[in-house]
Protein backbone atom coordinates (compact mmCIF):
# COMPACT_ATOMS: atom_id res chain seq x y z
CA UNK A 1 0.00 0.00 0.00
CA UNK A 2 1.28 3.60 -0.40
CA UNK A 3 0.54 6.57 1.18
CA UNK A 4 -1.68 8.20 -1.42
CA UNK A 5 -4.45 5.24 -0.40
CA UNK A 6 -3.72 5.23 3.11
CA UNK A 7 -5.24 8.40 3.67
CA UNK A 8 -9.03 9.43 2.81
CA UNK A 9 -9.23 12.55 1.15
CA UNK A 10 -12.55 14.28 0.08
CA UNK A 11 -13.21 14.55 -3.15
CA UNK A 12 -12.85 18.27 -4.87
CA UNK A 13 -12.50 20.21 -7.80
CA UNK A 14 -9.02 21.21 -8.30
CA UNK A 15 -8.53 23.74 -10.94
CA UNK A 16 -5.70 24.84 -13.22
CA UNK A 17 -4.55 27.75 -15.41
CA UNK A 18 -3.30 25.97 -18.80
CA UNK A 19 -1.17 28.88 -21.04
CA UNK A 20 0.66 27.87 -24.34
CA UNK A 21 3.45 29.43 -25.86
CA UNK A 22 2.85 32.07 -28.76
CA UNK A 23 3.69 31.12 -31.76
CA UNK A 24 3.66 27.45 -31.15
CA UNK A 25 4.11 25.11 -33.88
CA UNK A 26 3.21 20.96 -33.23
CA UNK A 27 3.21 19.40 -29.92
CA UNK A 28 4.93 21.49 -27.21
CA UNK A 29 6.66 20.36 -23.84
CA UNK A 30 5.10 21.64 -20.25
CA UNK A 31 5.64 22.39 -17.18
CA UNK A 32 3.12 21.54 -14.26
CA UNK A 33 3.63 23.81 -11.54
CA UNK A 34 2.69 23.69 -8.05
CA UNK A 35 2.22 26.51 -5.37
CA UNK A 36 3.24 26.86 -1.95
CA UNK A 37 1.51 27.32 1.27
CA UNK A 38 0.00 30.60 0.65
CA UNK A 39 -1.61 29.26 -2.70
CA UNK A 40 -1.35 30.51 -6.31
CA UNK A 41 0.35 34.19 -6.28
CA UNK A 42 2.42 36.32 -8.12
CA UNK A 43 5.22 34.08 -8.17
CA UNK A 44 3.89 30.98 -9.96
CA UNK A 45 2.00 33.28 -12.47
CA UNK A 46 5.52 34.91 -13.01
CA UNK A 47 6.74 31.45 -13.72
CA UNK A 48 4.36 30.33 -15.96
CA UNK A 49 5.15 33.35 -17.81
CA UNK A 50 8.79 32.73 -18.13
CA UNK A 51 7.61 28.87 -18.82
CA UNK A 52 6.11 30.42 -22.36
CA UNK A 53 8.82 32.68 -23.31
CA UNK A 54 10.85 29.30 -23.12
CA UNK A 55 8.47 28.13 -25.63
CA UNK A 56 7.21 25.68 -23.38
CA UNK A 57 3.12 25.29 -21.92
CA UNK A 58 2.29 26.12 -18.38
CA UNK A 59 -0.16 24.70 -16.02
CA UNK A 60 -0.79 26.22 -12.63
CA UNK A 61 -2.28 23.99 -10.36
CA UNK A 62 -4.78 25.48 -7.48
CA UNK A 63 -4.53 23.09 -4.37
CA UNK A 64 -6.95 24.96 -2.18
CA UNK A 65 -9.47 27.28 -3.86
CA UNK A 66 -11.71 23.95 -4.81
CA UNK A 67 -10.93 22.03 -1.23
CA UNK A 68 -12.02 26.19 0.38
CA UNK A 69 -8.52 26.42 1.77
CA UNK A 70 -6.83 30.04 2.01
CA UNK A 71 -3.34 29.27 3.24
CA UNK A 72 -1.97 26.14 5.16
CA UNK A 73 1.20 28.11 6.43
CA UNK A 74 -0.49 27.98 10.34
CA UNK A 75 -1.83 24.36 10.14
CA UNK A 76 -0.29 21.92 7.78
CA UNK A 77 -3.11 18.97 8.52
CA UNK A 78 -5.56 20.80 6.63
CA UNK A 79 -4.19 19.44 3.95
CA UNK A 80 -2.11 16.01 3.24
CA UNK A 81 1.12 16.35 1.71
CA UNK A 82 0.22 13.39 -0.48
CA UNK A 83 -3.19 15.41 -1.79
CA UNK A 84 -0.57 17.87 -3.85
CA UNK A 85 1.04 14.79 -5.08
CA UNK A 86 -1.98 13.37 -6.34
CA UNK A 87 -2.90 16.78 -7.74
CA UNK A 88 0.26 16.84 -9.79
CA UNK A 89 -0.49 13.41 -11.27
CA UNK A 90 -3.65 14.39 -12.12
CA UNK A 91 -2.40 17.13 -13.88
CA UNK A 92 -0.13 14.95 -15.69
CA UNK A 93 -2.70 12.92 -17.34
CA UNK A 94 -4.45 15.83 -17.93
CA UNK A 95 -1.84 17.90 -20.14
CA UNK A 96 -1.20 14.12 -22.03
CA UNK A 97 -4.42 14.40 -23.17
CA UNK A 98 -4.28 17.72 -24.72
CA UNK A 99 -3.62 17.57 -28.74
CA UNK A 100 -1.14 20.44 -28.13
CA UNK A 101 1.07 18.93 -25.53
CA UNK A 102 3.75 16.27 -25.95
CA UNK A 103 3.17 13.83 -23.27
CA UNK A 104 6.64 12.73 -23.27
CA UNK A 105 7.63 16.00 -22.63
CA UNK A 106 5.89 16.81 -19.02
CA UNK A 107 7.99 18.38 -16.08
CA UNK A 108 6.71 19.26 -12.94
CA UNK A 109 8.26 22.28 -10.80
CA UNK A 110 6.84 22.98 -7.04
CA UNK A 111 7.56 25.77 -4.89
CA UNK A 112 7.61 24.37 -1.03
CA UNK A 113 4.79 22.21 0.10
CA UNK A 114 4.11 22.48 -3.91
CA UNK A 115 8.37 21.53 -4.07
CA UNK A 116 7.78 18.64 -1.80
CA UNK A 117 5.13 17.15 -4.64
CA UNK A 118 7.52 18.09 -7.27
CA UNK A 119 10.49 16.28 -5.55
CA UNK A 120 8.91 13.04 -3.90
CA UNK A 121 6.25 12.53 -7.23
CA UNK A 122 9.63 11.20 -8.71
CA UNK A 123 9.71 8.05 -5.77
CA UNK A 124 7.38 4.94 -8.60
CA UNK A 125 5.15 3.61 -5.48
CA UNK A 126 3.47 7.19 -5.68
CA UNK A 127 3.26 7.00 -9.54
CA UNK A 128 2.11 3.82 -9.84
CA UNK A 129 -0.69 4.51 -7.54
CA UNK A 130 -1.84 7.16 -9.67
CA UNK A 131 -0.96 6.27 -13.43
CA UNK A 132 -2.08 3.02 -15.03
CA UNK A 133 0.26 2.92 -17.75
CA UNK A 134 3.96 3.97 -18.32
CA UNK A 135 3.24 7.89 -18.62
CA UNK A 136 5.83 9.88 -16.07
CA UNK A 137 7.19 13.48 -15.68
CA UNK A 138 10.24 13.93 -17.65
CA UNK A 139 11.94 15.86 -15.15
CA UNK A 140 11.28 17.19 -11.55
CA UNK A 141 12.18 20.51 -9.93
CA UNK A 142 11.81 21.21 -6.44
CA UNK A 143 12.43 24.75 -4.67
CA UNK A 144 12.78 24.98 -1.00
CA UNK A 145 11.04 21.54 -0.24
CA UNK A 146 10.65 19.94 3.05
CA UNK A 147 13.05 16.95 3.67
CA UNK A 148 12.90 16.65 7.27
CA UNK A 149 10.69 14.19 6.95
CA UNK A 150 10.87 12.55 3.92
CA UNK A 151 9.05 9.80 1.81
CA UNK A 152 11.57 6.80 1.25
CA UNK A 153 11.00 4.45 -1.75
CA UNK A 154 13.62 1.87 -3.33
CA UNK A 155 12.23 2.44 -7.14
CA UNK A 156 12.31 5.68 -8.89
CA UNK A 157 10.71 6.85 -11.89
CA UNK A 158 14.44 7.45 -13.68
CA UNK A 159 14.00 11.32 -14.32
CA UNK A 160 16.34 13.65 -13.55
CA UNK A 161 15.47 16.31 -10.77
CA UNK A 162 16.98 19.77 -9.91
CA UNK A 163 16.72 21.31 -6.66
CA UNK A 164 17.21 24.83 -5.56
CA UNK A 165 17.83 25.87 -2.11
CA UNK A 166 18.38 28.47 0.28
CA UNK A 167 21.42 28.62 2.39
CA UNK A 168 19.93 30.23 5.17
CA UNK A 169 16.63 29.19 4.94
CA UNK A 170 15.00 28.36 8.16
CA UNK A 171 11.76 26.73 6.89
CA UNK A 172 12.81 24.00 5.40
CA UNK A 173 16.51 23.75 5.55
CA UNK A 174 18.85 23.06 3.21
CA UNK A 175 20.82 20.24 5.26
CA UNK A 176 18.12 18.00 5.34
CA UNK A 177 17.62 18.13 1.58
CA UNK A 178 21.48 17.41 0.97
CA UNK A 179 21.37 14.68 2.61
CA UNK A 180 18.21 13.57 1.46
CA UNK A 181 19.46 14.17 -2.48
CA UNK A 182 23.06 11.76 -1.02
CA UNK A 183 20.39 9.14 -0.82
CA UNK A 184 18.84 9.54 -4.48
CA UNK A 185 21.95 9.25 -5.63
CA UNK A 186 23.19 6.22 -4.00
CA UNK A 187 19.85 4.95 -6.04
CA UNK A 188 20.89 6.03 -9.36
CA UNK A 189 18.99 9.57 -9.37
CA UNK A 190 20.37 12.29 -12.16
CA UNK A 191 20.35 14.89 -9.69
CA UNK A 192 21.35 18.84 -10.07
CA UNK A 193 21.11 20.84 -6.35
CA UNK A 194 22.07 24.58 -6.20
CA UNK A 195 22.18 26.34 -3.21
CA UNK A 196 22.18 29.85 -2.77
CA UNK A 197 24.32 30.82 0.37
CA UNK A 198 22.70 33.74 1.60
CA UNK A 199 19.12 33.07 0.54
CA UNK A 200 15.83 32.47 2.66
CA UNK A 201 12.96 30.30 2.23
CA UNK A 202 11.02 32.26 -1.14
CA UNK A 203 13.97 33.00 -2.48
CA UNK A 204 12.94 33.76 -6.17
CA UNK A 205 10.36 36.37 -4.33
CA UNK A 206 9.47 39.70 -4.82
CA UNK A 207 9.47 40.49 -1.05
CA UNK A 208 12.07 41.72 1.20
CA UNK A 209 13.26 38.82 4.03
CA UNK A 210 10.72 39.41 6.72
CA UNK A 211 9.43 37.20 9.77
CA UNK A 212 6.20 35.17 9.84
CA UNK A 213 5.86 33.75 13.26
CA UNK A 214 2.53 31.73 13.01
CA UNK A 215 4.50 30.15 10.10
CA UNK A 216 4.89 26.07 11.22
CA UNK A 217 7.84 23.95 10.21
CA UNK A 218 9.31 20.30 10.53
CA UNK A 219 12.93 21.71 10.43
CA UNK A 220 13.82 20.22 14.19
CA UNK A 221 11.77 16.43 12.94
CA UNK A 222 13.44 13.55 11.95
CA UNK A 223 11.71 10.55 10.23
CA UNK A 224 10.61 8.93 7.44
CA UNK A 225 7.67 7.58 5.31
CA UNK A 226 8.37 4.24 4.08
CA UNK A 227 6.30 3.73 1.21
CA UNK A 228 7.07 0.38 0.32
CA UNK A 229 6.11 -0.92 3.56
CA UNK A 230 3.86 1.33 3.97
CA UNK A 231 5.02 2.13 7.56
CA UNK A 232 5.84 5.69 8.97
CA UNK A 233 8.81 6.19 11.55
CA UNK A 234 10.30 9.43 14.04
CA UNK A 235 13.63 9.66 15.67
CA UNK A 236 13.04 10.73 19.43
CA UNK A 237 16.79 10.89 20.38
CA UNK A 238 18.20 7.62 19.53
CA UNK A 239 14.96 6.18 19.77
CA UNK A 240 12.71 4.61 16.66
CA UNK A 241 9.22 5.35 17.14
CA UNK A 242 6.48 3.72 15.29
CA UNK A 243 2.38 3.98 14.79
CA UNK A 244 0.68 6.29 17.28
CA UNK A 245 4.28 7.12 19.15
CA UNK A 246 5.39 8.14 15.46
CA UNK A 247 2.46 10.15 14.64
CA UNK A 248 2.64 11.83 18.01
CA UNK A 249 5.79 12.44 17.69
CA UNK A 250 5.60 13.98 14.39
CA UNK A 251 3.56 16.30 15.98
CA UNK A 252 5.99 17.45 18.70
CA UNK A 253 8.35 18.44 16.85
CA UNK A 254 7.05 20.97 15.16
CA UNK A 255 7.87 24.74 15.47
CA UNK A 256 6.78 27.99 14.63
CA UNK A 257 8.62 31.16 13.22
CA UNK A 258 10.58 31.20 10.48
CA UNK A 259 12.16 33.71 7.43
CA UNK A 260 10.36 33.88 4.49
CA UNK A 261 11.48 37.10 1.67
CA UNK A 262 13.14 36.76 -2.00
CA UNK A 263 17.01 36.96 -2.63
CA UNK A 264 18.55 38.64 -5.74
CA UNK A 265 20.76 36.22 -6.63
CA UNK A 266 18.66 33.41 -5.93
CA UNK A 267 16.01 35.61 -8.28
CA UNK A 268 18.32 36.06 -10.66
CA UNK A 269 20.31 33.02 -11.32
CA UNK A 270 16.83 30.82 -10.61
CA UNK A 271 15.35 30.68 -13.72
CA UNK A 272 18.52 30.83 -15.50
CA UNK A 273 19.36 27.07 -14.11
CA UNK A 274 15.63 26.11 -14.41
CA UNK A 275 15.64 27.04 -18.42
CA UNK A 276 18.94 25.08 -18.59
CA UNK A 277 17.81 22.10 -16.59
CA UNK A 278 14.94 22.02 -18.94
CA UNK A 279 16.18 22.36 -21.68
CA UNK A 280 18.28 19.75 -21.38
CA UNK A 281 15.91 16.94 -20.11
CA UNK A 282 13.20 17.87 -23.26
CA UNK A 283 15.91 17.17 -25.50
CA UNK A 284 16.66 14.10 -23.94
CA UNK A 285 13.55 12.48 -24.82
CA UNK A 286 11.77 9.62 -22.89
Amino acid sequence: MDFVRRQPMDRAVVTGMLALPSQAQGKVPAVVILHGSSGVNRGERQWARRMNQLGYASFVVDSFTGRRIKQTESDQTQLSMAADIADAFAALRLLATHPAIDAQRIAVMGFSRGGVAALYSMLEPFRQALIQDDLRFAAHIAFYPSCSIPYEAKRLDGSPLLMLLGGKDDYTPAAACEAYAEELQAKGARLTMKIFPNAYHGFDRFTLPHPVAEATSARLCHGWHDLDSGNFFMLDGNRVLSGGAAQRQARACLSKGVTLGGDADGREQSPVWVADFLRQAFSAGP
